[in-house]
C-alpha cells in the first residue's frame, strides 16, 4: 500500500504544533513508574490526541495504537502504531534527538512509517515505495551504507545498561567488535542508520510503538530490522538493525558468542 506523503506531513505538522511550543520551557513531567522513571509530558499526550483525530478523519475504519492513549478498532487490518514523543528523556533534558514515530501496519507487516523531529526540521518517511529525507540540505531518497564487516561499522545503543545478566557480556562482547560505539539518541539513531550515517543500532526492550513506524524506513532504504533471535520486530522486543544482511549477521554471530 502506497501512502501519500502528504499525508504524513500533515501528520508531522499537527504533532509538532503540541510538541514544538513545549519544548525547552520547562514544562511538567509526571512519571508513569512507581519504582523507576518513565516520563511523560502534556506534550506527549496533546500531539497523541491530534495525530489520532487527523487518522481518525481521513481513515476511519483503521485502527490506532498508541503510547499515550491506548488502542481502538485492533481488529483491522489496517492498525496505525504512535507514539508521539519517543525520546521523551531527551525532550525534557532540551535535546533535539527525540521524535515523532507513526508507522502503518497491514496485517500485522509495518509498510509505512515516518520520524519526524520538528526542532531540526527533518523528516523520515517511507510511503511504500522508498525511503525518504526532507529536511536541511532538501530532499533526498534513503540509503543505508554498504558495510558489511563489524570492524567498520558504527554501533549505536541507547545505553548498555539496558542490557541485562549474561545479555551484557554478550553485548559488550559485540561492541569489542565494532569500530565505533555510541549511546543514545533513541529514534534518531535509526534514522541515522536508514540515512546512511551509522550501521548498527541495537536495543532491548522495545514496545511496538518505538520501532514499528522505524522499521519501513529502514529497510526501504535497504537495511534490516529483526528481534536478536531474527524474528520480525513489529512486536518490539529486542531489536537489532543493520546496513546490511551480512552485517546483521554478523551482529547476531557476535551477540551469540
Amino acid at each position: 500500500m502506497h501512502i501519500s506523503p502528504d499525508f504524513l506531513r500533515r501528520v508531522a505538522g499537527v504533532a509538532a504544533a503540541e510538541t514544538l511550543p513545549r519544548f525547552r520551557a520547562q514544562g511538567a513531567v509526571d512519571n508513569k513508574e512507581a519504582a523507576g522513571f518513565d516520563p511523560v509530558t502534556e506534550a506527549d499526550q496533546q500531539a497523541e490526541l491530534a495525530i489520532r483525530r487527523l487518522i481518525n478523519a481521513e481513515f476511519p475504519d483503521h485502527g490506532i495504537l498508541g503510547e499515550e492513549h491506548g488502542s481502538e478498532n485492533l481488529s483491522s487490518s489496517h492498525v496505525w502504531v504512535i507514539d508521539p514523543i519517543d525520546g521523551t528523556r531527551a525532550f525534557i533534558s532540551g535535546l533535539p534527538v527525540w521524535g515523532t514515530l507513526v508507522g502503518l501496519t497491514i496485517d500485522g507487516e509495518a509498510v509505512a512509517g515516518m520520524m519526524s523531529q520538528p526542532f531540526t526540521g527533518e523528516l523520515f518517511y517511507a510511503d511504500g515505495a522508498g525511503s525518504h529525507y526532507e529536511g536541511p540540505g532538501g530532499p533526498r531518497r534513503l540509503a543505508t551504507r554498504k558495510t558489511e564487516n563489524l570492524a567498520e561499522a558504527i554501533s549505536f545503543t541507547t545505553t548498555p545498561s539496558l542490557f541485562k545478566g549474561d545479555m551484557r557480556k554478550r553485548y559488550d562482547a559485540f561492541e569489542s567488535k565494532v569500530q565505533l560505539a555510541r549511546y543514545g539518541t533513541d529514534c534518531y539513531a535509526f534514522a541515522m542508520l536508514a540515512a546512511g550515517c551509522v550501521d548498527i543500532v541495537m536495543d532491548p526492550g522495545l514496545k511496538p510503538y518505538d520501532i514499528v513506524a522505524l522499521i519501513p524506513i529502514i529497510e526501504q532504504a535497504g537495511g534490516i530490522v529483526t528481534t536478536f533471535d531474527g524474528g520480525p520486530a513489529e512486536n518490539g522486543g529486542d531489536i537489532v538493525a543493520a546496513a546490511t544482511p551480512q552485517l546483521h549477521e554478523a551482529a547476531m554471530a557476535a551477540l551469540r558468542g
